[in-house]
C-alpha cells in the first residue's frame, strides 16, 4: 500500500479516536503519532518516545485495537518506531489481532561493562553466600522475605514489579536482593541476572556518555532479564544518569523484565529524583526492612559464629545481641573480632572480652530503664514486696525503699517529679524532699553509697 494511501487510512483512525476520546487526551496522545508504513498487514507508527508506547498500551489498547480492525482489517499488527536516543537500534512493539501485546526487539551488539566486548556471557556480580538459606528471618523482615521468595520462585510474574526495598543501612537489604538473584539463576541458569550498586551504575553511565558509547551501554542494560540496583538513592541529583536509567527502566518494565531496587528511604523521600521516575518506583511493591530485632540479632550471631567455627556460649551471644542494636554488619564484625582474639591471641571468649570488643567497635546501646524496673530492683534489694512501696506505711525500711525509688526514677528514668509522685500517690514536694535527702546523704553515708551502687549495678547489667 502506498504511503499516501496508508496515511489516508490512518487519518480515518484519527477521526474515530477524536470522536470517542476527550479532546485533551486525543491532542496529547494521538495527534503526535504519524504513520510510517502499512505492508503485509503490518502497520508501523512513529511515536515520540518509549513512554508513548507504554502509555498507549496501558490506557488505550482496547480502543486502538478496535479502530485498527475496523479500518485496516482483522489481521492487522501494530508496530511502533521511536528514537530513545540518537542512532539507537529500533525497538518495536507488536499488537496482535487478539489485543495481546508482546515486545519484539532487534538484538543489538551487547556492550557489557563487566567484561571484554568479545565475551558472550557475563558475571551477575552475585556473592554465592548471600542465599536464602543463609538469610535470617524474623518479624522485622518477614514480609520482605516472603515477597522475595515469591519473586525468586516465579520471576516471570508481573506481580511486585518493580520491588522496592527500603530501610536503614545494615538491615539485610543487600543480602535479600542477592538471594533473589541467586535463586533465579539456580532455577534458570540462562537467565541474565545482574546485581549492581547505583554508584557503579552512575560511574559506568558517565564513562559511556563521555566516550560516546551510551547507545551500547543502554543496549546492554536493556538486555537484562533481572536488574538489581542497590542504594538507588545515590542517583539523586545525577540528572543525566537519571534520564538513562528512566529509559532502561521503561524498556525493561514494558518487556515484563524484573526490576529490584533498594534504598535507605521510601520513594516519597527521594528528593532530587524526577516525578516521572518516582511514579514508576511506586508501580510495584514497596516494602520496609526494619532494624534487626533482638531475636534476629541472636540468630545472626549464632549463624555467624557457627560459620566461623567459633564456640561461644549462649550467655555471651545474648549479651552481644542486647548491646549491639545498630546493624547486622556490626554484629558480624563483633564475631570477626572475637575470632581474632581467640585464634591470634589465644584468649578465652568471655563476657568481659566481648564487652571490650564491643566498646572498641560500636557505641553500646544504653539500657532503657522505666519506673517498674526500678521499683522491682529496689524492692528485691531491700527484701520487701513491691506493692508495699505504694502503700501509706511509714515503716523505716519501706520509707527508705520508697525514697530510693523516687531518687533512681528521677536519675535513670528521667521522670518528672510530678509523674513520680503520681505513681506513688505522693505530692511533688514529697518527691523533691526525698531526692534531695538522698543526694545530701550520699557523700557522707558509706552504707547508702553501697546501696545505690548495688541497685544501679543490678539495673544496668
Amino acid at each position: 500500500m502506498t504511503t499516501s494511501h496508508c496515511t489516508y487510512n490512518w487519518n480515518d483512525c484519527l477521526a474515530i479516536f477524536k470522536d470517542n476520546l476527550p479532546l485533551d487526551q486525543y491532542t496529547s496522545w494521538f495527534e503526535p503519532v504519524s504513520v510510517v508504513s502499512f505492508v503485509d498487514g503490518n502497520l508501523t507508527l512513529s511515536v515520540p518516545s518509549p513512554y508513548f508506547v507504554e502509555h498507549l498500551e496501558e490506557k488505550y489498547l482496547g480502543i486502538i485495537g478496535s479502530v485498527l480492525k475496523r479500518v485496516y482489517g482483522d489481521n492487522v499488527s501494530l508496530f511502533y518506531q521511536f528514537e530513545q536516543i540518537q542512532n539507537e537500534p529500533a525497538t518495536k512493539v507488536d499488537m496482535l489481532s487478539d489485543n495481546r501485546s508482546k515486545v519484539i526487539k532487534d538484538e543489538p551488539v551487547k556492550a557489557n561493562p563487566f567484561e571484554a566486548p568479545a565475551q558472550v556471557s557475563f558475571d551477575s556480580q552475585l556473592k554465592p553466600h548471600y542465599t536464602f538459606e543463609n538469610y535470617c528471618g524474623s518479624i522485622s523482615n518477614r514480609l520482605a522475605l516472603s515477597i522475595g521468595e515469591t519473586i525468586a520462585n516465579d520471576p516471570r510474574s508481573t506481580t511486585f514489579n518493580p520491588l522496592f526495598l527500603f530501610g536503614p543501612s545494615g538491615c539485610g537489604k543487600t543480602h535479600l536482593v542477592q538471594a533473589i538473584g541467586i535463586r533465579i539463576k539456580e532455577l534458570d541458569p540462562r537467565s541474565r541476572v545482574l546485581y549492581i550498586n547505583a554508584r557503579l551504575f552512575e560511574s559506568q553511565c558517565t564513562a559511556a556518555l563521555r566516550n560516546g558509547r551510551i547507545n551500547d551501554f543502554m543496549a546492554f542494560y536493556q538486555s537484562i532479564d533481572v536488574l538489581i540496583i542497590d542504594d538507588i538513592q545515590d542517583l539523586i541529583d545525577k540528572e543525566r544518569t537519571q534520564v538513562t536509567f528512566f529509559h532502561i527502566f521503561n524498556h525493561l518494565h514494558l518487556n515484563n523484565k524484573r526490576i529490584i531496587l533498594t534504598s535507605d528511604c521510601r520513594p516519597s523521600q527521594l528528593k532530587g529524583m524526577p516525578d516521572r521516575m518516582l511514579t514508576r518506583l511506586k508501580w510495584g511493591m514497596t516494602v520496609e526492612l526494619e532494624r534487626p530485632d533482638l531475636e534476629l540479632r541472636k540468630e545472626v550471631l549464632r549463624r555467624k559464629a557457627a560459620l566461623d567455627g567459633l564456640s561461644i556460649s549462649s550467655d555471651i551471644l545474648d549479651f552481644i545481641a542486647e548491646n549491639v542494636t545498630g546493624s547486622i554488619r556490626e554484629l558480624e564484625g563483633i564475631i570477626v573480632s572475637l575470632l581474632a582474639h581467640a585464634t591470634v591471641l589465644s584468649q578465652e571468649i568471655t563476657i568481659d572480652l566481648a564487652r571490650t570488643v564491643i566498646s572498641n567497635s560500636v557505641k553500646v546501646a544504653r539500657k532503657q530503664l522505666n519506673f517498674e524496673m526500678i521499683t522491682q530492683s529496689v524492692s528485691s534489694y531491700y527484701h520487701i514486696e513491691p506493692d508495699d512501696i505504694f502503700t501509706k506505711s511509714r515503716k523505716r525500711e519501706i520509707s527508705d525503699a520508697r525514697q530510693m525509688v523516687m531518687f533512681l526514677a528521677k536519675k535513670h528514668a528521667k521522670m518528672p517529679l510530678t509523674a513520680i509522685g503520681t505513681r506513688l500517690s505522693r505530692t511533688h514536694a514529697t518527691v523533691l524532699y526525698a531526692c534531695k535527702n538522698i543526694e545530701e546523704r550520699l557523700p557522707i553515708e558509706k552504707q547508702l553509697q553501697e546501696d545505690v551502687a548495688k541497685i544501679e549495678s543490678d539495673l544496668l547489667k
